[in-house]
């Protein structure tokens, strides 16, 4: 007998056990469903997110690597962490070459490839890649802010006031140290709305409209444009301001040799620009304090690069981007980028679903959800009531600039704080 009770459980005592191992597995499984993955333990129902990050690379105009080079950072930088909500994220790049064609085909690639997002990008061809997202229902996160559609799509997210109020801000900022201002600018469609807007700023600041030069976007020098901006500009607090993209560092190469000459007049003169033309990389790289761009006056959308705030961007580029010389955290690209992802991760995270869609993403946006960047930006929210609604610009929510100057070859804070530019650009949507 005792033989028999240590090789035999008995049948009562077999049935009690498949039982409790039954209910314990249920059990789990209901905890799983109700509260996700416990810790230690994958979760592998959450899909991975497509994103696109497009951008210009090694073309004659601007050039941003700097952006999908990022993106590409970012991706490692949160995947690492076990994704975005437990998703993982997947960045497709795009050279969009400065082209509509270009830009349009970056486009439709991300409808291809199933992107819920084009993310943190760079183009001036809004009306090229906007048509197959808005088709496709794929949202457009935090651009650089360079083409019209960016501020008018219902489809555009943007982060900043774009280049509107930047020249909105430049007119505000000049208007406190300039007598007399000319403005260089592309001959273009873009470059037509710009005197408008810096005008708005020079008259809230009682100052005579800028002389208005124009010059082509693709020149390899400015001899002209710089004499005729000196010459309107010269004598006492005479400030050129020049917003022609890349093609600033030629201009103002041109603007210096014609200055020295001492045959205008103009040797008193200050240059000015705009961060989406100007950034510390370029006055690094064109001599710093004994460059031509010491004592400029400039207005950013964002905080210095040395501010603390960007102390997260420097890590993950050291960390994610080591030796990647595409890739600069003073860039204003990179910056532009850095924000846009910040954006998408904090949508992603409101969501919280299995499956991430782009008309998910876009309803997120659309319904409120708050992004807190860090103080980079204000808080930025896209409800209707969020957004500025003058002509050309609906969409504009974020209308904050920064007034820095550079002083011993870097970029510090010219005035604490952000400067609301809402006004001024009101008032030159009536112009």
């Amino acid at each position: 007998m005792t033989g028999w009770r240590r090789t035999h459980t008995p049948r009562h005592y077999r049935t009690f056990v498949a039982l409790a191992l039954s209910t314990a597995v249920v059990g789990t499984s209901l905890l799983l469903t109700a509260c996700g993955a416990l810790p230690g333990i994958s979760d592998d129902s959450r899909e991975p997110v497509t994103v696109m990050t497009f951008a210009p690379e090694e073309t004659r105009a601007t050039n941003m690597p700097g952006m999908p080079a990022l993106a590409q950072a970012y991706a490692k930088y949160v995947n690492a962490l076990g994704g975005i909500d437990g998703h993982e994220l997947r960045v497709l790049t795009c050279n969009e070459h400065n082209t509509g064609v270009g830009a349009a085909e970056c486009a439709r690639r991300a409808v291809r490839e199933g992107a819920v997002a084009v993310v943190g990008s760079y183009s001036q061809h809004g009306r090229a890649f906007m048509p197959p997202l808005e088709a496709a229902g794929i949202p457009h996160i935090g651009g650089f802010g360079i083409s019209d559609e960016e501020f008018s799509s219902y489809l555009s997210y943007p982060v900043n006031g774009g280049v509107a109020a930047l020249l909105a801000g430049n007119g505000r900022q000049l208007a406190g140290s300039c007598r007399k201002v000319s403005l260089v600018r592309p001959d273009n469609i873009l470059g037509d709305a710009l005197p408008a807007l810096l005008n708005a700023g020079l008259s809230e600041g009682k100052r005579k409209p800028s002389s208005d030069i124009r010059a082509a976007d693709d020149s390899s020098e400015y001899a002209r444009q710089a004499e005729q901006a000196l010459e309107a500009a010269g004598g006492e607090r005479g400030c050129v301001t020049a917003v022609l993209g890349e093609r600033t560092e030629t201009f103002v190469d041109s603007f210096r040799r014609v200055r020295d000459s001492g045959g205008t007049g103009g040797s008193e003169v200050r240059i000015s620009s705009v961060l989406s033309s100007v950034d510390q990389p370029l006055i690094d790289r064109t001599g710093g304090a004994n460059g031509p761009f010491e004592g400029a006056l400039m207005t950013g959308w964002y905080p210095v690069s040395e501010d603390q705030r960007w102390g997260l961007l420097r890590e993950v580029i050291r960390e994610n981007a080591f030796g990647d010389n595409r890739i600069d955290a003073a860039d204003a690209g990179v910056q532009t980028t850095w924000i846009a992802y910040t954006v998408l991760r904090k949508v992603i995270e409101s969501l919280d679903r299995a499956e991430i869609t782009p008309g998910a993403v876009a309803h997120a946006l659309d319904n409120g959800v708050t992004v807190d960047t860090g103080g980079l930006t204000p808080d930025l929210r896209w409800r209707y009531d969020d957004m500025l609604g003058v002509t050309g610009l609906p969409r504009v929510v974020n209308r904050s600039v920064t007034f820095q100057v550079v002083l011993k070859g870097r970029l510090v804070a010219q005035r604490s704080g952000f400067v609301d530019v809402s006004s001024t650009m009101q008032n030159a949507s009536t112009v």
